[in-house]
């Protein structure tokens, strides 16, 4: 049976892509500093979910400050999945945040390459996020997989993350790919769960003049994407992974609201002056447009099984 390591398997995506894989047969191992306290915590969340499971979820210790990870957990897998990070827009960007942002991915990245390289392993394929904050405001352009990272924070920290774990491909030869993922859409967390927020209040909150474009994607299909990437071995490099139909943010909130709400809904702007003063540097992102083109890895055979804003909050309120 094959085995998947995967660090940050605590987080949105972390478990959910846990469910997928032990409903596919899979044994995940996920990494915590304090394993016996996660496995307590996480374990229910993970399988709550799962019909029917042929694969087990196993927690080791890995410590990032003394960097070291349990060489058993090592041995046994067959991939990673590297999704180890601070949260981007969990607190307000202050400089020690953003060195944790940074930190947390770059050290992390560091750690896995020592242990890959100086403990016994089988491990095929190492599978990492990245973000497409790495791109800066699209100024009316669709980017792909080719353009340089942007300057600012979010962008110089993508061009660290992914150089942080390229040497697994440069000096250890194993096969790594790197998934730029969007504004995740998930019931359980992150942007979605911001969005509905007002919504119980019958307000829908529109960023700025609510023209920016978002690139996002449902949660379902990031999950099938890695477990596209671990299968496929053809699969190598950096891809795009957002659905195919990028909307504008007044769009994605205005159907959310009509889906949600029926006609119980008020659109209500919040205006870039305020969002800058409330998140200050973080409002960059917010209001930041971006469309991002995901046709590489289409041609890989992955297929988005929610192309469409429409069919993605659908799913996701009644899921």
């Amino acid at each position: 049976m094959r085995t998947v390591l995967i660090t940050g398997g605590t987080g949105l995506i972390g478990t959910a892509l846990s469910r997928l894989l032990l409903s596919e047969g899979y044994n995940v191992i996920i990494l915590s500093r304090n394993p016996r306290e996660t496995a307590r915590r996480h374990e229910l969340a993970v399988e709550r979910k799962i019909f029917r499971s042929s694969g087990r979820v196993f927690y080791s210790r890995w410590d990032i400050r003394n960097m070291s990870i349990d060489a058993t957990a090592l041995k046994e897998a067959d991939y990673v999945v590297h999704l180890a990070g601070a949260g981007v827009a969990d607190k307000p960007w202050t400089d020690a945040r953003k060195k944790e942002i940074l930190e947390s991915r770059t050290q992390s990245s560091a750690l896995l390459i020592k242990c890959l390289r100086n403990n016994p392993n089988k491990v095929k394929a190492v599978i990492s996020a990245s973000a497409i904050g790495w791109y800066g405001p699209d100024q009316g352009k669709t980017f792909i997989e080719e353009d340089p990272a942007a300057g600012d924070f979010l962008g110089q920290t993508c061009l660290q993350w992914e150089q942080s774990i390229q040497p697994v491909a440069d000096e250890l030869g194993k096969r790594l790919v790197k998934l730029r993922q969007g504004i995740v859409l998930s019931k359980e967390g992150g942007a979605m769960k911001e969005f509905i927020k007002p919504l119980m209040m019958g307000a829908a909150t529109i960023l700025g003049d609510g023209n920016q474009i978002v690139s996002w994607v449902h949660i379902d299909d990031i999950c099938r994407a890695f477990l596209h990437a671990i299968e496929q071995e053809s699969v190598e490099g950096v891809f795009n992974l957002t659905a195919p139909n990028p909307v504008t943010n007044r769009t994605l909130v205005k159907t959310l609201a009509r889906k949600r709400n029926g006609k119980f809904y008020v659109p209500v702007r919040v205006p870039a002056g305020i969002l800058r003063a409330i998140l200050g540097e973080m409002s960059i992102e917010v209001l930041k447009s971006a469309s991002v083109n995901s046709g590489k890895i289409q041609q890989t055979g992955f297929h988005f099984r929610f192309p469409d804003i429409d069919t993605a909050i659908t799913d996701l309120l009644h899921a």
